[in-house]
């Protein structure tokens, strides 16, 4: 077969594939589900290895993967905001730090000793826990519904982390795993209250930079808290699925999720976009159910629900202030 044939073969399928990713890229809803879908699934890949792989190497290891891989596709990007990322560069290894290094690493130890299912259902409280956050440091205005909201989110979480039994508070008996998953959330939204002063620049961009802060703040946190850096070499020795969710992990949720969900806000708009993080702890829990057999107590029900209730409220309460 001359190389003129196999290349007259290949121009289709390129353009095929060109073709449906362009396709893919222009339906919004469709990205708006496979963003919390692959967020989702971060839970539930790290509690399948959890009792394979220390959490500060899986950290170090999705990381410096992640980083890796980005980097050729925020290539020309990078060169463009050069003078952007030169000007803020502390401030975008910071976002890494706290935002994409800190909240995994904090999830994954709590992913030790407690069920995929509580995690993702902890989770479901972020929203309420940025609005509350916001009303704190930013003082913006909120309606009684909503602040009735985020205590509903907040008596959900209190619920899960207890297992439904609040009176363990009172001599602290909380899983320590559910403590790690709340102090993960409180990462995320410090994270999220400081995008307000994100520099402007492209999405390619701010994922290299900040996900190189992450990957340098995961080495350093492997070498301090995870056993030293010799640890790598334990990775050879890891079984395969080991190594297939330290690369699911490295490369769905942390580009393809980013990605998708930048194009979805891009294509319909911040408000329409933002219910779709309420989905990231629905997969969680599907997938902890599904995939990793866990049970269904009727305090994940409750608490859930209670959570949920939240939600609704602070929506409601939102839409009338912008009406």
């Amino acid at each position: 077969m001359s190389l003129h044939h196999m290349a007259s073969m290949t121009k289709p399928q390129e353009h095929q594939n060109s073709a449906l990713s362009s396709q893919i890229l222009n339906q919004p809803y469709l990205l708006l589900v496979l963003a919390p879908l692959f967020w989702g699934g971060n839970v539930v890949a790290a509690k399948l290895v959890a009792d394979e792989i220390d959490p500060f190497l899986l950290l170090a290891s999705r990381c410096v993967l992640a980083t890796l891989f980005i980097l050729p596709f925020a290539w020309t990007a990078l060169k463009r905001d050069w003078s952007v990322v030169r000007m803020y560069w502390p401030v975008l290894m910071a976002f890494g730090a706290v935002g994409y290094a800190l909240f995994n690493v904090l999830l994954y130890l709590g992913l030790q000793t407690t069920t995929g299912v509580n995690a993702a259902i902890v989770q479901a409280a972020l929203p309420m826990l940025i609005l509350a956050a916001n009303f704190f440091v930013f003082r913006v205005r909120v309606r009684p519904l909503q602040v009735l909201g985020v205590v509903l989110a907040i008596l959900g979480v209190v619920y899960t982390a207890t297992h439904g039994d609040i009176s363990r508070l009172l001599t602290l008996n909380v899983n320590h795993g559910d403590g790690f998953v709340i102090l993960a959330c409180l990462a995320y939204t410090a994270y999220t209250l400081a995008l307000k002063y994100r520099p402007k620049m492209d999405i390619m961009s701010f994922m290299a930079v900040t996900f190189t802060g992450a990957a340098i703040t995961g080495v350093v946190m492997l070498a301090l808290f995870g056993g030293g850096l010799g640890q790598v070499a334990k990775l050879a020795d890891m079984p395969g699925a080991v190594w297939l969710v330290i690369a699911y992990v490295a490369i769905f949720p942390s580009m393809f999720s980013q990605v998708a969900y930048a194009r979805g806000v891009e294509l319909v708009g911040a408000n329409r976009a933002a219910p779709s993080h309420n989905l990231i702890p629905v997969f969680g829990a599907l997938g902890s159910l599904l995939l990793l057999g866990e049970a269904l107590q009727l305090y994940h029900v409750i608490a859930a629900l209670i959570i949920v209730g939240g939600i609704i409220l602070a929506e409601v309460a939102a839409r009338k202030t912008r009406a």
